[in-house]
């Protein structure tokens, strides 16, 4: 089922528990979006659902509110409710979203992945966890420490199946999905719905009702595009003059090593940046994402471990410090900016023997767009919005 909803809906009128409603209301939130709207009633009705929806569609909320009122309180160490996410940002994202939620029905959650103080996780689970948001990899140990009993699980949701099948964590979402032996849910989310989660969806989802939901994720079109041609030594000053001009940006690096020396770079031009990779300890990567979502930092320099999952408000710039490998790395790192009908740009800086390869992303993507010389002193650089790509020189 593909639909364009409008949201005139209400969460009253899709069925939400009145102590939810007032909760979200609270938080300024009055009218679903448009995979809401599909999703709820039939997750409601108990029936399994298959959302193909991707980042930044309102999918936590889908599944989160029909994941709390379904769920019933739960024994020290046997969860009734578990979402299973692929990256520990996307589960901190998920709790944040929904521990205000769950207080408000009564409902208690644990946050489970690695990187983080494995006793104080236990702790929790001991203390009695209604609902379990975990990655596969904790989940999967804490289990096998017998720390955590997934046998009373009544309601199991998915969240961005296609990630975590291209990370290589389906052989463990399989080992953890085998072990819930009561009868339960299932709601499963994700961008894509072909090949090892089309498997994943005829193993272990019973006739579930598909809804495919037109995002509000930005498409090509609703993003503007800059291609630049840098030169090796001057790539660095480039990046600085265009986090000048953002109020917030995500600046995009191939490799752990190459986002902390280029942090440095910025910080030496006085733009105030922050890291983001899988070096790093989780206190660090916590602190530094709540320093750029709140804007005490203005720049992430990242890996594309942050591609996919971030849903920070008002990133105004996009820069892919290394192109991308493909075009969907493209898409899926651009998607950080002009989300929720606000605007973006995405820069792609370009050096001689990237060329090629660039072009061919754009082939993919059905644009045609200059790549321009420039260089670090050039005034466009701090409003690439207002500079056109066939602008000529100023």
């Amino acid at each position: 089922m593909t639909t364009t909803i409008d949201r005139v809906a209400t969460f009253e009128y899709l069925g939400v528990d009145p102590a939810l409603v007032a909760a979200l209301a609270s938080q300024g939130i009055t009218h679903p979006f448009a995979v809401q709207c599909e999703a709820i009633p039939d997750a409601l009705a108990g029936r399994d659902v298959c959302g193909k929806a991707k980042t930044g569609s309102g999918k936590t909320l889908a599944f989160g509110l029909p994941l709390l009122m379904r769920s019933a309180k739960a024994k020290r160490r046997r969860p009734v409710g578990l979402v299973l996410v692929p990256t520990r940002e996307l589960a901190m994202q998920v709790h944040e979203v929904l521990e205000p939620l769950g207080e408000a029905v009564g409902r208690s959650m644990a946050l489970l992945y690695g990187g983080a103080d494995i006793e104080r996780q236990i702790k929790k689970l001991h203390q009695g966890a209604d609902i379990v948001i975990a990655t596969p990899g904790r989940l999967i140990d804490l289990v096998d420490r017998r720390e955590v009993e997934l046998a009373s699980v009544e309601v199991v949701v998915l969240d961005e199946a296609d990630r975590m099948a291209d990370m290589g964590f389906l052989p463990q979402v399989d080992w953890l999905l085998r072990r819930i032996t009561a009868p339960h849910q299932t709601m499963l989310f994700s961008a894509t719905l072909d090949g090892d989660v089309d498997r994943l969806v005829r193993r272990h989802l019973s006739d579930p009702v598909l809804h495919e939901v037109e995002s509000d994720q930005p498409t090509v079109e609703e993003m503007e595009h800059r291609f630049l041609q840098v030169h090796q030594m001057d790539k660095a000053r480039v990046a600085a003059a265009i986090c000048r001009g953002a109020k917030k940006a995500i600046v995009f690096v191939r490799t752990k090593r190459g986002v902390d020396r280029l942090v440095e770079q910025l910080r030496s031009e006085n733009v105030q940046a922050v890291a983001i990779h899988g070096d790093l300890r989780q206190a660090f990567r916590e602190k530094a994402l709540q320093g750029f979502a709140s804007g005490r930092m203005p720049v992430l320099v990242a890996t594309d471990v942050a591609a996919r999952g971030l849903d920070i408000d008002d990133v105004d710039v996009v820069v892919h410090y290394d192109p991308p490998e493909d075009h969907k790395a493209y898409l899926h790192r651009s998607g950080r900016t002009a989300r929720a009908g606000g605007s973006g740009v995405v820069a792609t800086l370009v050096l001689w023997d990237q060329i090629r390869d660039v072009e061919r992303i754009q082939k993919r993507l059905s644009m045609c767009m200059p790549i321009v010389e420039v260089f670090s002193n050039d005034p466009r650089l701090g409003d690439l919005v207002s500079w056109k790509p066939d602008d000529g020189p100023s």
